[in-house]
């Protein structure tokens, strides 16, 4: 994922972003309402106020349930922890910060194929019946961008044989060019 880290971070520099203001790998951890601090993979600081905070996941293989499941939590746990910070005063005096997420999801038939729900007591909602993991991604990073824990998401897919830098996007909702959008204008915005 690095090298979607370095393409978002050149493309904020090609844009007038200071590169001191990009923070990665390094200085990347904010404080959470429900746990001290969560470290995120890139972070926008601008006089010292947040004005973005990016997760980049990968998905790849074997295990694309447990994963799946995972991924969803984690990134529901990083959203809200980050909002109820935000709500408390931790980044203050700032505007809500924009919160950005990137997946990418290995593309094999293991990920694409329909995948029986459980539902042993109550029934799950519909758009999950005979969805495919790729298509529960995407389900997950549509209802986080409208319900407005995130300002941004992406979703990839790229078969594992193809090497890097060959993906498609399986919705346009979810689009590099839309999510990088978002994030310059949120960005540009809080420079002037």
């Amino acid at each position: 994922m690095d090298g979607f880290v370095d393409l978002v971070r050149e493309i904020l520099c090609l844009n007038g972003v200071s590169e001191q203001d990009i923070l990665t790998k390094r200085r990347v951890d904010l404080p959470g309402w429900f746990r001290p601090e969560k470290r995120w993979d890139l972070l926008v600081v601008r006089n010292k106020a947040l004005v973005a905070a990016v997760e980049f996941k990968s998905h790849v293989g074997p295990s694309f349930g447990n994963n799946f499941n995972n991924r969803t939590e984690e990134a529901l746990g990083s959203a809200t922890d980050l909002l109820a910070a935000y709500r408390e005063g931790a980044f203050h005096p700032a505007p809500r910060p924009w919160i950005g997420y990137l997946m990418l999801l290995e593309e094999s038939p293991k990920s694409t194929s329909p995948v029986r729900s459980a539902e042993p007591h109550f029934r799950v909602f519909p758009e999950f019946r005979q969805a495919s993991y790729a298509d529960r991604y995407e389900i997950l990073l549509t209802k986080l961008l409208r319900d407005r824990l995130y300002d941004g998401a992406c979703l990839l897919l790229s078969p594992r044989s193809e090497g890097p830098g060959v993906y498609r996007q399986p919705s346009k909702e979810l689009e590099l060019a839309g999510f990088l959008r978002s994030l310059l204008a949120r960005v540009l915005t809080a420079l002037h």
